[in-house]
Order: structure tokens, then C-alpha cells, then sequence
């Protein structure tokens, strides 16, 4: 009954989001309410398990997730990204262009949310393919899909920062796992795969190929640009190490909490690409406002799965599942990218998939023989499988490139495909050695 229970609370899902267009927010609370009384659940319990979804989720996942986007914005509107994207492409020259943009993009996406990432590449993207005379998306995928990576496997990313936090997987560690799995996934859907483009020729629309990067004297210095836009990395991955090696200092145990160091991370950037550029402090907290206005979407999505997880908890839904999944000769990992993978090419929603899946599996996950950080690795890979016409980024992408939907599924979606697939072989591989 348990498992009938949990994939009709998913199908009704679906249903709600990809079918009926409900919020994603109010589609998880509908179903969780549902998936309470239908488990036995009393109102009051049911209220609790609500409650107590909302903040548990949510926590200090606020502070991690609005001090990227604050950081990531502040990088993008300082013209930090194109100093980057400008200085990558001359170091590569046009032999290894692709190898340039799919660096560039890795660098730019991991301060920045995948939608903003996006816009602020593409006219780098046309300007590039313009100036080099090379097919746009021979330019463009290498760059798309190293976003794509970065959104997927990396904190402070929303989807895989909830995920690590759901399973209590360490910040840092995953962080640093995420950058070496992220290489060869890069490599094969970015440049290798971009290769076999050539043969599409989009003609996007005149006025988005005419638009044109600021002067670079108005770009900050391309020092400044990298440390503050690698600047979480650092801290994340280096305090992890230095925590494990001083346990028991009080000023190391605060720098490595992850809030912390992205909160850092946001005081340097308004300082350094801010301040410093003459930006006073009226604007630069109006340009903080704005940024974790644009998260607060993403933010409810979080909490309502995490409601979806705690209602599956209150109602013995998930022990069951764990129960009964314990002794299936399947390895974790490739159970729970599988899950991620169904519940996205149903969805669309990269974040709904990840978060879902925790759901799901979480008493079995937070048990399991494997690191905490590979399952989130293996969980955000699976949440990228397919994107296809129930995904907004899907549409993104066609409709800036200007191509068809047969177009696009042959590029953007055998591209995610890849970056999917690539991803959990990393992890698999990793596996054997952490």
C-alpha cells in the first residue's frame, strides 16, 4: 500500500505541474496533504509534518542560496563574467575556442543561477560565433553545458545545496567531488559533442544577434573577477579540509559552516566590484534585494519538497520504501539517479527531480555504504537526464538559438542526455577510490 500511495501522490504530481500548470509550491502542499490523510495521518499531525517540512528544509539553506544569487548577480552586473569570458577565449585562440568557452562557462555558472547564467552568455555566445565565422552552437553547447553542470552538481546551486543538506552531506566535500566529476561530463557534452553541430545553422532573431558586451574599460580587472567569482569555492572547499585537520577551533568551525563563507564571499564582492567601482551602498544593496527576489520562486519549490519529505516521514511512506529496498542488489547510487532521472523526464523541473528523490529515499540514503556527497552528485547528475518541451530550459534555448523542437531535442536535450550519463559514471568512478 505504501509504495501504490507514493507513486499515485507522484503521478497526481505531474499532473498538477506538467498538465494542469498549478504552482509547483501548492502542487507539493496539495499532494503531501493528500499523501498524509491517504497514510492515516490526523490533522494536527499533518500540520506538524508542514511545519516542520517548511523550516527543517529550509534552514540555513536560505542564507546559502541568497548570498549566491546576491553573488552571482553582483558578477554579472559589474561586467565581472565578460572580463572572464573574454580573457578564457583569447588564452585558447580560436583552435581550442570550444575548450575556452566550456572553461568560461564553468567559471561564470558557478556564482550564477542557471537562467541568469544563460542570458548573460548568449550575446558573449553570438558576438564570439560572429567574430570567429564558426557554427553558434559549436560555440554555444560547449558553454551551455558546463552551466548546466554547474546548476546540477554544485552547491551553493539551490537543488544540490538542498540535497546535501537533506542527507547531511558535507558542503565542502561535495563541492570538491562536483568539481572532478564535473571535468569529463564538460568534456564529452560540451566540447566533444559540440563538434558534431556544425551541420545546424540557427538564425536567431537580429536583435538579440546585434546586441552587444560593454567596453572593457568599463570591465573590472580580470584578477578581481576570478578570485571573487571562485571565491565560495575556495572557502568551501578549503575549510573543509582545514576543519577536519583543527576540529576544535571555534574560528575555523564558523568559517567552514557554508552561510558563512558565502556570506564572506557577498561582503568581498561589494566591496570589490562594487565599492571599489563606485557603486555606493544604496545600489549595491538594491542589487542584493533584487537578486534574492529572483531565488524566493526557487526557495518555496525547496520547501514544499521538503513538506512532500516529511509528510512521506510522518506516515511511514519512506521507512517502508527503505525497508523494502534495503537488501535490492542495486547500488544507492544507481537507484537514486534513476529515480531523479524518471521523476525529471516527467517534470522538467531539475529541482523538483533532486529534491523528490530525497524524498523518496532518504531513510534508506542517509544509511547508505556510499559517502553522503556522491549520493548528491548522483542524484543532481539524474535530475539533468532529457530535458525535453515539459522544461524551461528547453524553451530557453530554442528559442534564443531559433531552432525547431526536433532541432532542439537533437541539441540541447541529447546534450543534457549526456551531461546526465556522464555524471553518473563519475560518480561510479569516484566511488572506488573515496
Amino acid at each position: 500500500m505504501p509504495l501504490l500511495l507514493t507513486f499515485l501522490a507522484i503521478v497526481l504530481l505531474i499532473i498538477l505541474i506538467a498538465w494542469l500548470k498549478i504552482d509547483t509550491f501548492i502542487s507539493f502542499l496539495l499532494v503531501s496533504i493528500g499523501l498524509g490523510l491517504a497514510s492515516g495521518l490526523d490533522v494536527a499531525t499533518i500540520g506538524k509534518a508542514i511545519q516542520k517540512g517548511v523550516g527543517g528544509t529550509l534552514g540555513d539553506l536560505v542564507l546559502i542560496v541568497g548570498f549566491g544569487a546576491m553573488l552571482g548577480k553582483m558578477v554579472a552586473d559589474s561586467g565581472a563574467a565578460q572580463r572572464i569570458t573574454d580573457a578564457l577565449i583569447g588564452l585558447f585562440g580560436e583552435k581550442y575556442i570550444q575548450w575556452g568557452m566550456a572553461l568560461a562557462g564553468f567559471v561564470i555558472g558557478i556564482p550564477l543561477f542557471y537562467n541568469a547564467g544563460f542570458v548573460i552568455v548568449i550575446p558573449l555566445i553570438f558576438m564570439i560565433s560572429a567574430t570567429a565565422r564558426l557554427p553558434l552552437l559549436y560555440i554555444g553547447v560547449p558553454m551551455l553545458s558546463a552551466l548546466s553542470v554547474a546548476h546540477g552538481y554544485l552547491p551553493p546551486h539551490p537543488s544540490p545545496a538542498a540535497i546535501a543538506s537533506q542527507l547531511n552531506a558535507d558542503m565542502g566535500k561535495t563541492l570538491f567531488y562536483g568539481l572532478m566529476v564535473s571535468i569529463p561530463a564538460i568534456a564529452v557534452a560540451g566540447p566533444i559533442f559540440g563538434k558534431t553541430l556544425k551541420r545546424f545553422q540557427p538564425k536567431p532573431d537580429a536583435d538579440l544577434f546585434n546586441v552587444r558586451p560593454r567596453p572593457t574599460s568599463e570591465l573590472p580587472g580580470l584578477g578581481i573577477s576570478v578570485v571573487t567569482a571562485l571565491l565560495p569555492v575556495f572557502l568551501l572547499t578549503s575549510m573543509s579540509v582545514v576543519k577536519s585537520a583543527i576540529p576544535d577551533n571555534k574560528f575555523v568551525a564558523l568559517m567552514a559552516e557554508p552561510y558563512f563563507g558565502m556570506l564572506l564571499s557577498v561582503l568581498f564582492a561589494a566591496f570589490t566590484l562594487g565599492i571599489q567601482r563606485g557603486m555606493d551602498m544604496k545600489a549595491i544593496t538594491k542589487s542584493m534585494e533584487e537578486a534574492f527576489k529572483g531565488v524566493s520562486v526557487i526557495l518555496l519549490i525547496i520547501a514544499g519538497a521538503g513538506v512532500f519529505k516529511e509528510m512521506m516521514t510522518a506516515g511511514g511512506v519512506s521507512n517502508y520504501i527503505a525497508e523494502s529496498l534495503k537488501d535490492a542488489d542495486i547500488s544507492p547510487l544507481i537507484l537514486s539517479w534513476g529515480i531523479a532521472a524518471i521523476i525529471r523526464v516527467c517534470v522538467g523541473s531539475a529541482t523538483v527531480a533532486g529534491l523528490t528523490t530525497v524524498g523518496i529515499l532518504s531513510p534508506l540514503l542517509i544509511h547508505a555504504s556510499v559517502p553522503p556527497e556522491l549520493l548528491v552528485l548522483a542524484i543532481g547528475s539524474g535530475s539533468l537526464m532529457f530535458s525535453h518541451l515539459n522544461d524551461g530550459g528547453f524553451w530557453l534555448f530554442k528559442e534564443y538559438f531559433n531552432l525547431s523542437i526536433r532541432d532542439t531535442l537533437l541539441t540541447w536535450s541529447v546534450m543534457e542526455t549526456i551531461v546526465s550519463i556522464m555524471g553518473l559514471l563519475g560518480v561510479l568512478l569516484l566511488n572506488l577510490f573515496v
